[in-house]
């Protein structure tokens, strides 16, 4: 059996009965059940329909995501979450090169290397040396002033934490911001990059090695592993082409408002939902939510 979840943008939900109970007999569902009125829905199927990717074009168009999954093993013992445009609204990179001075040329670059158009490790060094002299105060100006949290980011980890899963961040960005990070949302752990620092500023360069995709698909290996969880037992969510080896290597690989190169490799697409549409995606309803 498989689970047909249906949802929308909690901040503006344009789910309606409608919709869902004409797709739920079109493709002679069971039972419809609400997961959050008007915001979230699901029913079973007895197999995956072979429209389901022109019917969740169409459903674009209204503003709604559709996922089709296996109903067995919905709910995952892991979350292993990508953190700039994923757990976070922004790309800390952009914030600290936006103070230098040098913002547009950054965010150039942040975008093709998400995009897949440019090598990860190359991008980041060109990037980070353009931080160089840069004070290092200036992280925590970006952590203070700048750092604004995904929706349903706090509600995903409580949740999860709370029904006994582990919590990982793991970041091709800088542990100045992950830990702030994963301490605000309570994960477990956080691996990410380094920013060397020299007499109070920025140096221009990364620590090394450089935690890239391959290191974010040996996070997924190496914790699953010292848990002594199998890989489908993972739902892992990010946004840019240095998250598909741990989106596709996870039980359930989330592209979570992706570039396009990266959400079409997925088959868990969130366009319009939040962070929460990873809980719905797992079979809980809004009442189940942890109170965060």
């Amino acid at each position: 059996m498989y689970v047909v979840t249906l949802l929308t943008n909690p901040a503006s939900p344009a789910l309606n009965l409608t919709t869902v109970d004409a797709l739920r007999s079109a493709w002679g569902g069971g039972d419809l059940k609400w997961l959050a009125l008007g915001e979230a829905a699901e029913f079973m199927v007895e197999s995956v329909p072979s429209n389901q990717w022109d019917v969740w074009q169409g459903l674009q168009t209204q503003g709604i995501d559709m996922i089709v999954l296996p109903a067995e093993g919905r709910r995952k013992k892991m979350l292993l979450a990508d953190m700039d445009s994923t757990m976070i609204q922004q790309e800390c990179i952009d914030e600290l090169a936006d103070v230098a001075g040098v913002g547009e040329r950054v965010k150039e670059i942040t975008a093709k290397a998400m995009n897949g158009e440019l090598d990860f490790e190359g991008a980041l060094l060109e990037r980070v040396g353009l931080l160089k002299g840069l004070p290092e105060s200036v992280i925590q100006q970006v952590i203070d002033t700048r750092v604004t949290f995904m929706p349903g980011g706090k509600e995903l980890v409580a949740t999860m934490k709370r029904d006994g899963a582990y919590c990982a961040l793991v970041s091709g960005g800088f542990t100045a911001f992950t830990g702030y990070v994963a301490e605000t949302l309570g994960f477990d752990e956080n691996r990410a990059n380094t920013l060397l620092v020299e007499n109070g500023t920025l140096v221009g360069k990364p620590g090394l090695p450089i935690l890239g995709r391959a290191a974010k698909v040996q996070a997924l290996e190496e914790i699953s592993e010292r848990l002594g969880i199998p890989h489908s037992d993972v739902i892992a969510v990010g946004d840019g082409a240095n998250d598909l080896g741990m989106l596709k290597l996870a039980g359930a690989g989330v592209a979570l408002h992706a570039k396009p190169s990266v959400a079409a490799e997925c088959d868990i697409r969130i366009n319009h939902g939040d962070l929460s549409a990873l809980l719905y995606v797992q079979g809980y309803a809004k009442s189940d939510f942890a109170d965060v």
